[in-house]
């Protein structure tokens, strides 16, 4: 709040439109009541959120007491944008192309938007519902226009679940057809074991390219994965690597959180097992010993919207225990433990990254302190300084009677206001708590796109649809399921 005037809530496209408008006039008309005025039209006529037009009480313990517009313009509750044909608006037919070679060097293509796999820590899947597919048709005219526009020789087919797409089979295959015998090849981001088939591999790599396969089971064991919601099982998983071994493909990279509620170390190890299964899963498919698994894993941390926005923590330094210990049993494997390869962030960042994701407007004279401490570039490893924050959050949250992990480690309780509560994605905050009830007690749900309708609040409410099959065809359950499904 003390440093952004404005922002859009949810899709861009078509309230950018409304927003030039407002602006257009208001500069036809000379202007009138300087930047104030300008910011109350964006406000009542564009749904933008000022956090200016809010005022925030705090109860003397810490907590928010209350928050309230300070003018006619701001409504008590500020709603998400969402455009729901996808095909409707443009997409940026003249990326900008750097002059230095990038991490993520390719075109990308947003093939769909928005995830009804629920997930129970990714704040992504949750404030971008519903699910809006864009047409075959559209998607080839896209990626056919960005590759002329930019030179890129692969295309990445993007979206928070590429391969759920309903028509992902023929995408890749139309797109293969076309580019097949030039330089172009195509990716997909991690994919879910669930969703992933041989023939879709295939035709990725049709062009010879075979880069390794990417999946993210996210927990170490079913009963973590019941809790995050993740349903997938390990033999789901070992079965989808034995089949790609055996097609030729010698390592898997699989992504992992560490420190998810309700975390034990047992769950941590059960990483390393997983590893070992597939290894071994490899070698039996393909009878070759050079099989390799990779695991990635980066600490929890809580964020707004999701039903783990009420959630603990984990320190940094119960993380960095966790993994050490993984470490450790990785490397004592004699058998195995050179065909794991291991890769993981330090803790501390970690805690940084929880106060800016749950913290309220008080944590903007931190940033402001950091900032005038030196602290630039910090989400670069050699810029960072945790022992600069942690000064500055003593500095300048203490007085206030709260502290940086207050902001972090403390779990919170249904009844707390929380800070972006008066923002609306969709959600309906009943049922975000109902969902972190159903997690502690290691209950998990299906996927809403192909199954009854949970009452999350966003079709309903927000007067959107799920989008399914192959025309963007929809799909708006009737029947609600229970709450508490096993």
């Amino acid at each position: 709040a003390d440093f952004i005037d404005g922002a859009i809530l949810g899709d861009g496209e078509e309230a950018l439109v409304t927003i030039s408008k407002v602006i257009r006039d208001w500069k036809d008309e000379g202007c009138p009541g300087g930047r104030d005025e300008i910011l109350a039209r964006l406000a009542a006529d564009a749904g933008v959120y000022v956090p200016s037009f809010y005022d925030v009480e705090y109860l003397p313990d810490g907590p928010i007491r209350r928050v309230t517009p300070n003018r006619p313009e701001a409504p008590f509750m500020v709603s998400k944008h969402t455009v729901m044909d996808l095909d409707e608006w443009p997409y940026p037919k003249h990326p900008i192309v750097p002059t230095a070679e990038t991490v993520h060097e390719r075109y990308s293509a947003e093939i769909f938007r928005g995830c009804s796999r629920g997930c129970r820590f990714c704040q992504a899947g949750m404030i971008t519902r519903p699910v809006r597919e864009r047409s075959i048709d559209t998607i080839g005219s896209m990626v056919a226009c960005g590759l002329a526009e930019t030179g890129f020789d692969e295309v990445g087919l993007l979206s928070l679940s590429s391969a759920d797409h309903s028509e992902i089979t023929e995408i890749t295959e139309q797109l293969a057809d076309r580019y097949e015998g030039t330089n172009i090849s195509l990716s997909l981001p991690s994919t879910r074991v669930d969703a992933f088939n041989i023939d879709l591999a295939n035709e990725l790599s049709r062009n010879g390219r075979r880069s390794g396969l990417t999946f993210a089971p996210e927990g170490g064991s079913e009963r973590m994965r019941r809790v995050i919601n993740k349903q997938v099982t390990e033999q789901d998983l070992i079965d989808t690597v034995a089949t790609a071994f055996g097609h030729g493909w010698r390592q898997v990279k699989l992504y992992f959180m560490c420190g998810l509620p309700t975390e034990t170390d047992e769950d941590v190890l059960g990483i390393k097992d997983m590893a070992v299964h597939v290894i071994e899963a490899g070698r039996k498919a393909s009878g070759r010993k050079d099989i390799r698994c990779t695991i990635s894993i980066g600490g929890f941390i809580p964020k707004p919207h999701t039903p783990f926005q009420w959630a603990t923590q984990a320190p940094a330094e119960v993380i960095d225990e966790r993994l050490a210990l993984l470490k450790e049993t990785i490397r004592s494997d004699r058998r195995f433990g050179r065909s794991i390869g291991m890769r993981y962030h330090d803790g501390r960042p970690g805690m940084i990254e929880g106060l800016l994701s749950r913290g309220d407007r008080r944590v903007g004279r931190v940033i402001e302190a950091v900032w005038r401490d030196g602290g630039i570039f910090d989400g670069w490893n050699e810029h960072f300084s945790y022992e600069r924050w942690v000064e500055c959050c003593q500095r300048e949250l203490e007085p206030l009677g709260v502290s940086l992990d207050w902001y972090t480690t403390r779990e919170r309780d249904y009844e707390e206001v929380l800070p972006w509560d008066h923002l609306d994605a969709g959600l309906d905050r009943d049922w975000l708590w109902d969902d972190w009830q159903d997690a502690l007690d290691e209950v998990g749900v299906d996927d809403c796109r192909w199954s009854p309708c949970y009452d999350c609040g966003v079709c309903p409410q927000m007067d959107t649809e799920i989008q399914i099959g192959p025309s963007g065809r929809s799909l708006l359950p009737l029947s609600v399921a229970p709450t508490n499904l096993a």
